[in-house]
């Protein structure tokens, strides 16, 4: 019973001492804060050794004898930025006033610098050392700047700090989470007058704005009742369409009834005209038949005998033609066989016949004065030896043509002569007794 008891004050004893020992060694670290287990030796991502290890977030356990342990707080540090006369582009002193917020950096190998240059500095030393950075880069950063940047664009002023300050607050160890300029100012008054004149600007473009709304305000009520008034015209041109539309229909209601009156009396009389057309064609059959027999038959016929009679009579006058022709022959061939006396005798032959024709024409005048024509004595012979009595037959033609001539005026002798190119002279009539 006694070594039971001794054993198991001896195991709570251990159990103590372990717990002290596990709590001064074994070290939790917080989401805000990195430990630095210094004493050991780790080689880096860079290549380098390092002295420390780092441990962010969770526990560690500290080597005892071989090892210390320093914390690093990584909570902002609220910097008030002020600079006083910092000269802008143009040489116009400002006065800036702003608040950032610096941390160390929480990871490696920016946090291997804050380590190396602030482990087991105060907050108070770091963030004077932010503060001189910062300002000498807002010096920096306002010598780049006008004075109307800096005062009209303070986020592009700020962003333009930031980069600004970036590399050398990372050569630090540290991070610029933000900063804000609070106040732009000078002592010469330039940015009063910047004021003033935009100001001055500003009314007038509340004036111009205001001038503009009124212009508006203008048109569109001008607007509104040019809509009013287009909206009562289309209404008046609804009714007015509704009531041609009405009248329309109406005309065309009419114009229908009518067209259907008018096809129904075209439709009647263009039926009576077909019954008539074809009584008129019957009638037009009717009458060429009866001009076919009265009147082309009949000028056939007529056609056809009056061709028949032409061909005869044309037959007639081509044998006449043919008889004269050889008449002439004959009359030609007894001419040539007549000799000279041939001409004498034709002419005779006519004289006789115009004779008679020229006493039939006198047969039932008077003769009021007759004139006897002696005799031309002695009988002859022709060349032919024929006994003719030449002289009985001059006397004769001599005498009948001075009885023509003194009852007709005509000189048959003459008129002949002329004809044929002979001159022929009547002897002067013998008076009687």
């Amino acid at each position: 019973m006694n070594a039971t008891l001794s054993l198991l004050l001896v195991v709570g004893v251990f159990a103590v001492v372990l717990l002290l020992v596990i709590k001064r060694l074994l070290y939790i670290c917080a989401p805000n804060e990195v430990l630095i287990f210094s004493g050991g030796q780790r080689a880096a991502a860079s290549g380098r050794r390092l002295g420390y290890r780092i441990i962010k977030g969770g526990r560690a356990i500290r080597v005892p004898l071989f090892e210390t342990v320093d914390r690093m707080d990584l909570t902002n540090m609220p910097i008030e930025v002020q600079i006083k006369s910092a000269y802008s582009k143009g040489g116009i002193p400002l006065n800036v006033h702003g608040i950032a917020n610096v941390k160390v950096a929480g990871e490696q190998p920016v946090l291997d610098n804050a380590i190396e240059r602030f482990l087991g500095v105060s907050r108070g030393a770091i963030m004077s050392i932010a503060k001189e950075t910062l300002e000498g880069n807002l010096r920096g950063v306002l010598a780049t700047l006008t004075p109307e940047e800096v005062n009209e664009d303070k986020i592009k002023f700020a962003q333009s700090l930031l980069d600004e300050a970036e590399d050398d607050l990372r050569g630090l160890g540290l991070e610029l989470d933000t900063l804000k300029i609070q106040d732009v100012s000078d002592d010469v008054g330039y940015l009063d007058s910047i004021g003033r004149r935009q100001s001055a600007e500003v009314q007038k473009r509340a004036l111009i704005a205001e001038a503009r709304s009124k212009a508006e305000s203008a048109v569109r009520s001008a607007s509104n009742r040019q809509e009013t008034e287009i909206s009562q015209l289309e209404a008046q041109l609804g009714t007015l369409r509704a009531d041609s539309a009405r009248r329309i229909a109406d005309a065309q209601t009419r114009a229908t009834a009518m067209i259907a009156e008018a096809q129904g009396q075209v439709a009647s009389r263009l039926a009576r005209a077909e019954a008539e057309l074809e009584v008129q064609r019957a009638r037009v059959e009717q009458v060429r038949r009866q001009l076919q027999a009265d009147v082309l038959e009949p000028a056939r016929a007529q056609k056809a005998a009056a061709e028949a009679a032409a061909k005869g009579a044309a037959a007639n006058i081509v044998e006449q033609g043919r008889a004269n022709g050889r008449a002439m022959e004959e009359i030609a061939s007894t001419w040539r066989e007549v000799g000279a006396g041939a001409r004498e005798v034709f002419l005779m032959q006519k004289v006789d016949e115009l004779m008679r024709i020229v006493m039939g024409t006198v047969s039932h005048l008077q003769v009021e004065r007759l004139t006897v024509l002696g005799g031309l004595g002695g009988g002859g012979k022709n060349g032919d030896g024929a006994g003719v009595d030449i002289g009985g037959l001059a006397g004769r033609i001599l005498a009948a043509n001075e009885q023509v001539k003194a009852v007709a005026g005509v000189d048959v002798l003459s008129s002949f002569g002329e004809r044929t190119g002979n001159k022929t002279t009547s002897p002067p009539p013998h008076p009687r007794g």
